[in-house]
């Protein structure tokens, strides 16, 4: 097993894209292709193969999570809400949360990091 990264193209600026189209899907995987990443937050691109989701966490910050293709289950506090291509959500900051799949799905996270320092 090699130690190297591949390499992933980046997002150009100034330049208009279907994002749904930028990032593919992985057998038993969860990819993570970051758009814009600044000490004030961060917008990435997600896959999840069916059957993978993100763990249980408390982050100190709120994250907006966008579904663009697909659906799945977001589950904030204990409360589930239910999303498909184009519905998103606000996820509080300071508060227990995770994502089940229902198939595979794509999504966009966006993490506003300003205000919290």
């Amino acid at each position: 097993m090699s130690n190297e990264k591949a390499e992933i193209p980046k997002i150009e600026k100034s330049k208009s894209h279907i994002i749904v189209e930028i990032i593919e899907y992985v057998p038993n995987s969860v990819v993570i292709k970051t758009i814009i990443k600044k000490s004030t937050g961060n917008i990435s691109v997600m896959s999840f193969d069916s059957g993978e989701g993100l763990t249980e966490k408390i982050s100190p910050f709120d994250t907006y999570a966008q579904i663009i293709e697909g659906k799945a289950e977001v589950v904030i506090d204990g409360k589930s809400f239910f999303l498909e291509s184009g519905s998103g959500i606000v996820i509080p900051a300071h508060t227990l949360n995770h994502i089940n799949p229902a198939g595979r799905f794509k999504m966009i996270l966006t993490i506003i990091k300003s205000g919290y320092e």
